[in-house]
């Protein structure tokens, strides 16, 4: 491998390594410390220390890893709420990443709220009153002649990027448009992935798309960093988005390009623009969508009926909700259906009740395939709030297999709804995806109580075990982190040129195949604090579909060792001064 010299502070792009795993840099003493990727705080040897100009530096004392990480941990627990570890934590990506890496992988399941979900909502809020150091390419649509020479300055060759996060951020869940504070959702999804895939976090890039805001109060705030004016939309946003597509692509070949909250209808007609081009996904839509039938997958097994066979009811027909019903559907056709005859396994209710085809003007495109006939619902009760049908007259009349709920309407699935669909099916499967758990459709011990400990459940928030009736129920938890790391891992490694369908519900039923769902009570998903096995294993499942698939770039060997090969640790290496 050639050799490149570290600069003083470490690029956002891979410093590529000699090839026994060892840094070289020119920088000395404090140079090196204020380098993320270079400092390793008292695990300098003495050696290090003398070579690398740190002598007086540091404490005496030479230390390890380990005992940092258990300091460190300390003083994350001292704590008093979760934004004020978000920045402790952001402040430790920013001195040592490897330490912070480190300490993320072993506290997954308690620290993943805290780098992205609704924590990070919090910390963009404050993001242009804190003074941050900046990581990651911003880009204006005022200025989108300039996006070459951005990525430019990054100093990165064709073949030192796997995975650039893009976001405008106009739709971050909690906070809707919070303007160029939206970079910290795409930092947050590339330390999720590094953590739990082991996706080297030297070869990623955080982006910035800053098209406007439409929030008055950040337009307003003489501290906002942003660009001061109303979201752009139409042809010039298309054409800037165009523009950030080519750049990237033509200057990193190899690279996955991920959308990261956009609004509904700019997502999807970006993610149906460049999907069959590049190597490109969107997680809200396609990520949510997949991890939602690893799960379904998993209920099947217990029912032990087919996929196709099921009738599904969405409650809440928006991005995540549309995007459950595809990726679903896509499992059904790859069953034998017609893409047509799957769309009929799905009845999907919004706000103004049933979607039907009646409403054609009303519905957004990618709704419009899942809209009920009108003659399949006549003589149906109009009892909703538009004068729609409700969900409770659609679980009356359709009798579902299935209820996912994706709406933020909490306690939506009530008792009667609940034991209405319980009345008909065996083994009920019902998902309270919405989070936090306060917007949860239902409680799950209320789902267990109300379906007499038949339903099948998981949700989109973290809950505790139920127990009714003598048998403990794992609750499993449909999140995003435990797919999209492999995911990505899988592409990187067999550099697959785009992302199928098949490669979707390769992952899905690789998430499944980890649950041994036949205990009473088991969880249909996998508990979230071996993410890096299940990675892993969604990895390999990937990239062996899009070698089936002939998506693959160079041919593969063995699949598992070269997972296994490329997953990053969080390992201090050996640094060489030159």
């Amino acid at each position: 491998m050639r050799r490149r010299a570290i600069p003083l502070r470490a690029p956002v792009t891979k410093p590529q390594r000699n090839g026994d795993g060892h840094y070289e840099t020119y920088a000395r003493g404090l140079g090196v410390l204020n380098s993320p990727l270079l400092n390793k705080g008292t695990a300098f040897s003495a050696e290090e220390r003398k070579l690398l100009g740190l002598t007086g530096l540091l404490p005496p004392e030479i230390g390890n890893i380990e005992t940092q990480v258990r300091r460190a941990y300390v003083q994350y627990e001292r704590l008093p709420d979760a934004l004020s570890k978000n920045i402790y934590l952001t402040a430790l990506h920013d001195r040592n990443a490897v330490l912070f890496y480190r300490l993320f992988s072993e506290h997954l399941r308690e620290m993943i709220p805290i780098v992205n979900d609704l924590t990070v909502g919090m910390a963009m809020e404050q993001y242009h009153h804190e003074c941050r150091p900046p990581r990651g390419v911003y880009l204006s649509i005022d200025h989108a002649d300039a996006i070459e020479d951005a990525f430019s300055n990054l100093g990165a060759g064709p073949n030192d990027v796997d995975l650039v996060i893009a976001t405008d951020a106009e739709q971050i869940p909690g906070i809707g448009d919070w303007g160029v504070g939206g970079i910290e959702v795409a930092i947050g999804k590339l330390a999720i992935y590094t953590a739990a895939g082991g996706i080297d976090p030297t070869r990623v890039i955080p982006v910035m798309l800053d098209v406007g805001t439409n929030r008055e109060s950040l337009l307003s705030d003489p501290l906002y960093v942003g660009n001061r004016h109303a979201r752009i939309r139409g042809a010039e946003y298309d054409a800037f988005i165009d523009a950030y597509v080519n750049v990237v692509t033509r200057l990193f070949p190899n690279a996955l390009l991920q959308w990261e909250d956009f609004a509904p209808g700019n997502g999807r007609r970006i993610l149906e623009r460049y999907r069959d081009r590049i190597r490109t996904f969107n997680d809200d839509m396609q990520g949510t969508g997949a991890i939602t039938l690893a799960a379904v997958i998993s209920a099947v097994r217990v029912c032990g009926t087919r996929l196709e066979d099921q009738r599904i009811v969405i409650f809440g027909a928006g991005t995540a909700g549309i995007g459950i019903a595809d990726q679903i559907r896509n499992a059904m056709v790859r069953e034998g259906l017609s893409k047509s005859e799957a769309a009929k396994r799905f009845w999907c209710v919004d706000r103004q009740g049933l979607l039907t085809a009646d409403m054609a003007g009303e519905l957004r495109d990618y709704q419009a395939s899942y809209a009920c006939p009108t003659a399949y619902h006549k003589g149906w009760k109009h009892n909703g709030d538009g004068g729609g049908v409700s969900l409770a007259e659609v679980v009356h009349r359709v009798r579902p297999t299935m209820l996912i709920g994706a709406s933020t309407a909490p306690g939506s699935f009530t008792e009667t709804i609940v034991r209405e669909m319980a009345a008909h099916t065996e083994r009920p499967v019902i998902f309270a995806l919405s989070n936090p758990p306060v917007l949860a459709e239902a409680n799950p011990s209320d789902l267990i109580a109300w379906s007499d400990g038949r339903a099948l459940i998981a949700t989109g928030s973290p809950f505790a075990p139920v127990t009714y009736r003598g048998v403990t129920y794992v609750v499993g938890q449909v999140n995003n982190a435990l797919l999209y790391p492999g995911l990505g891992l899988g592409v990187v490694v067999s550099r697959a040129r785009r992302i199928s369908d098949g490669m979707f519900v390769a992952a899905a039923s690789a998430v499944s195949s980890l649950v041994t769902v036949h205990q009473p009570g088991a969880s249909l998903l996998p508990h979230i604090d071996d993410l890096r096995t299940v990675s892993a294993t969604v990895a390999v499942a990937v990239a062996e579909a899009a070698e089936a698939e002939g998506l693959a770039g160079p041919r593969l060997g063995d699949i598992v060792q070269q997972v296994q090969d490329a997953m990053w640790q969080p390992e201090y290496r050996p640094i060489l001064a030159l």
